[in-house]
């Protein structure tokens, strides 16, 4: 279980530098280019994901959403940005799918059907003798 991170943290690397030289022999100075375009897609992204959090949350707290739905934007944009600044295809093509797929998990939409947001019930204060010493 313990081997597992270290493969993935190894074969990710080597997965990449395999696509892109198959792709270099294809396309030539394009992927360079692709590569330099990407970088720059990402660092906009990583900009915007930081500076986009306030407005999100605002966002959220406005149409009623969960706090937790504007962090999950922002974080997936951030995590999208890192793969396009990560040198390789196969990052980009991840980058891509994080942000194209729609992914918009609404919280309140969880509660069971007919559950109210009040929680009703009845208390009762007890005075406990050993405390009000």
């Amino acid at each position: 279980m313990r081997l597992l991170p270290v493969v993935i943290l190894l074969g990710f690397p080597a997965l990449e530098i395999f696509v892109m030289v198959r792709l270099a022999h294809e396309m030539g100075w394009w992927l360079a280019v692709w590569l330099v375009v990407s970088t720059l897609v990402g660092a906009a992204l990583v900009r915007e994901a930081g500076l986009g959090l306030a407005g999100r949350l605002a966002l959220a707290l406005r149409e009623g959403d969960s706090i937790l739905a504007g962090v999950m934007d922002s974080g997936r944009t951030l995590l999208a940005g890192l793969l396009f600044i990560f040198p390789g295809v196969v990052s980009d093509i991840l980058a891509l799918a994080l942000l194209l797929v729609p992914f918009r998990m609404s919280f309140a939409a969880q509660t069971p059907a007919g559950a109210d947001s009040v929680i009703e019930g009845e208390y009762r204060r007890v005075n406990d003798s050993r405390l009000d010493r």
